[in-house]
């Protein structure tokens, strides 16, 4: 595979009418990759995908596209000479013409185009629909259209603006995968912007994790998860609890629940108050375990069931057990710890949080840290 950088945004800084809404951002793309831009409504994700579109202008720094530069401060390369693809969240497709006449539409002065418009049709499971109208077609299919018809021109990159919002939940899932195998299988790379973890896992082997127009991290799905850098990064993807505890060596804090030991090394002075992520999958269902919780809520999940907890001293925790271990609320179990990934941040404000999903799709912390 080739792993060249095919996409480099160093220094940038972009906005509207001067204000500045995306700081110094650097991050790179490697050819035949798929990174995504995740955060909240607001955060810069939108005006970075379309500062690299060419529909803004950069403020300062620059972005370079396979060796080209193609924005800096009062340079912008027209968006049609980028050779960048384009799917938006609406689909904007053309309601007088055909599913395959939408496809062809970039590329009808090249010769031979109906053989490639009936390959990506193919591609995108429509073959058969080539001769319909968008307003025949599920929602779902006309984003496979404007998918098709976005790599028609065979672009660089590609960049996908909320692609699935417009979709109910299954659908989402289903189909992004079916655009991460669709571009896998064609090699093209790409950049995806969302508000939705699920769906930034789903299709990215590189996530962004955007705030208030700075970048937190640019990092693989598995690390984000496991070894994210800031607070705002552990609360944003994924779910589960900081509680308070103080770091007794380099990799290991003592808390109500008794010593937790990782397999990360901290170098902060011994005895620094510290804030412990724990995720649902942190805390084992061990019956004959001492260390007792209250059941307090659960959510049944098929395969599994979450569980929330409420420890003796009123903190609260979340767990996953197999499904066959059902419990009632009022119920108390045991419980033991296993956070080999030992996360931990130096202590802020009084108490420990929780952060869950929000209506939004994202997870953020509610209460202070």
């Amino acid at each position: 595979m080739n792993r060249e950088m095919l996409l480099n945004l160093r220094n940038l800084t972009c906005g509207y009418h001067d204000q500045q809404v995306v700081r110094g951002l650097n991050l790179h793309l490697n050819a035949g990759d798929i990174g995504c831009l995740l955060g909240p409504s607001g955060c810069g994700k939108t005006t970075t995908l379309r500062a690299i579109a060419g529909f803004e202008p950069v403020l300062e720094g620059e972005i370079e596209l396979a060796g080209d530069i193609i924005s800096r401060a009062g340079f912008t390369l027209a968006p049609e000479k980028r050779h960048i693809g384009m799917v938006f969240q609406d689909y904007a497709l053309f309601p007088h013409l055909t599913v395959a006449e939408n496809v062809a539409f970039g590329i009808r002065k090249e010769p031979g185009f109906e053989g490639k418009v009936g390959e990506l049709l193919e591609l995108v499971k429509l073959g058969h629909l080539a001769k319909r109208y968008p307003h025949e077609l599920s929602g779902g299919q006309q984003q496979r259209v404007s998918l098709a018809r976005a790599l028609a021109p065979e672009p660089r990159l590609l960049l996908l603006d909320e692609p699935f919002s417009n979709l109910d939940g299954e659908l989402r899932r289903r189909l992004s995968q079916e655009v991460r195998e669709i571009l896998k299988a064609r090699g093209t790379s790409a950049i995806l912007v969302t508000h939705d973890q699920e769906e930034a896992f789903a299709v990215s082997d590189h996530v962004g994790v955007f705030r208030d127009g700075l970048l937190e991290q640019w990092d693989t799905p598995y690390n984000l998860y496991h070894e994210p850098l800031t607070p705002f990064v552990a609360s944003f993807v994924g779910q589960g609890y900081f509680i308070r505890g103080q770091l007794i060596s380099a990799d290991s804090v003592n808390t109500e629940l008794g010593t937790i030991r990782g397999n990360r090394a901290y170098t902060w002075p011994q005895g620094s108050a510290v804030d412990v992520l724990l995720r649902p999958d942190d805390i084992v269902h061990a019956p004959e375990s001492d260390l007792r919780a209250k059941v307090i809520g659960k959510t049944f999940l098929g395969a599994a069931t979450l569980y929330r907890l409420q420890l003796a001293t009123g903190s609260q925790l979340e767990s996953i057990f197999p499904s066959h271990a059902d419990h009632q609320p009022g119920q108390e179990v045991g419980i033991r710890i296993a956070a080999d990934h030992l996360v931990v941040f130096p202590a802020q404000g009084s108490v420990a949080a929780h952060f869950t999903p929000q209506d939004s799709g994202v997870r953020r912390i509610s209460g202070a840290l």
